[in-house]
């Protein structure tokens, strides 16, 4: 059957003049900014991803790190861009759930476009080799026996990362000093160096410091344990699963993008996790794939930002 297309004036004009609802996408290459500084976790698993990204999109994929305010000037850039899809966001929760909470910032989960999670993994609290504990509760315990003495380093005021260790510290008693950090690639460079006493970041950038000898990883707060960090706990089995806090990845479009294209990035994503040399990169990060899509993922960030938010009124963090 012969089916004829007939154009108004109007669509022919809006079709002219809206390059979004162009149907060659993607036709030359994309950007994905990274909120985050070069050699952290996020940054890390966003440019592994990458490399198979292009290959199902069929056009080159650059990743610009746009780090500080735990992930917010970033994402205020972000904001901004056209939302043509060729400027797209890779980041993990924080930003997005837990610091808008705490800043001013430009967005909010309601004004970007959910097009798909991809990772989980828990947070990790790591020490020198010659810290005086073996274990997750030797490790809080020795927290609990010298209040202020430890200084964490952390994500920022506001930021998952220190959330989870607050509701931890919280539950035990403990009273540590954070130092807040660009994001796990700042705050690992200041561990190495002695200036902070606790590691508090994403497993994938400290991995090969532990392997090495020069850090061991004694509590991960996800509920069950990761075989990334055998020597960690987990919160179940330190009688605590209630205090669960992840940190997780996702992709977003600006504010406004077209829902095929921001589909066509979600197909391609989905087909890019799929490689076994991308699965066998996330376990060896203690990372596990989590995918989550469009509306289904709005309504997680949804339910995040809520949750977030009463959290840090209960535990009594500044809050904007």
């Amino acid at each position: 059957m012969k089916t004829t297309l007939l154009l108004t004036t109007a669509t022919v004009s809006a079709l002219a003049f809206n390059p979004v609802m162009a149907n060659d996408y993607p036709n030359r290459p994309i950007e994905i900014i990274v909120p985050a500084p070069a050699g952290g976790g996020t940054d890390n698993v966003a440019r592994m991803l990458n490399q198979y990204l292009e290959e199902e999109l069929g056009q080159p994929v650059a990743v610009l790190n746009v780090a500080g305010g735990g992930g917010a000037i970033g994402v205020n850039q972000f904001s901004r861009a056209r939302p043509d899809g060729y400027t797209l966001l890779s980041t993990w929760n924080s930003p997005i759930t837990t610091v808008p909470h705490m800043q001013r910032v430009q967005y909010s989960y309601e004004t970007l476009t959910p097009i798909t999670s991809t990772s989980q993994s828990a947070y990790t609290l790591c020490v020198a080799p010659d810290f005086p504990a073996e274990s997750g509760e030797e490790f809080l315990a020795e927290l609990q026996a010298n209040p202020g003495k430890y200084t964490y380093g952390n994500d920022g005021v506001g930021g998952t990362m220190r959330l989870a260790a607050e509701r931890i510290f919280e539950a035990y008693d403990i009273t540590a000093r954070p130092i807040p950090f660009g994001g796990a690639g700042e705050t690992l460079q200041n561990f190495l160096g002695g200036h902070v006493d606790i590691y508090g970041g994403s497993i994938t950038p400290v991995l090969p410091y532990v392997e090495e000898g020069q850090a061991k990883c004694l509590l991960v707060t996800s509920a069950d344990d990761n075989e990334a960090l055998p020597q960690a706990s987990g919160l179940a089995a330190l009688g605590h699963p209630e205090l669960e806090t992840v940190l997780w990845r996702m992709m977003l479009g600006p504010e406004g993008m077209e829902e095929e294209r921001a589909e066509a990035v979600a197909d391609a994503v989905a087909r890019a996790v799929e490689h076994p040399e991308f699965q066998e990169f996330l376990t060896a990060q203690g990372e596990t794939l989590n995918l989550v899509r469009g509306e289904e993922l709005r309504e997680r960030l949804k339910q995040e930002t809520q949750a977030i938010g009463e959290t840090l009124e209960n535990l009594g963090l500044k809050q904007q």
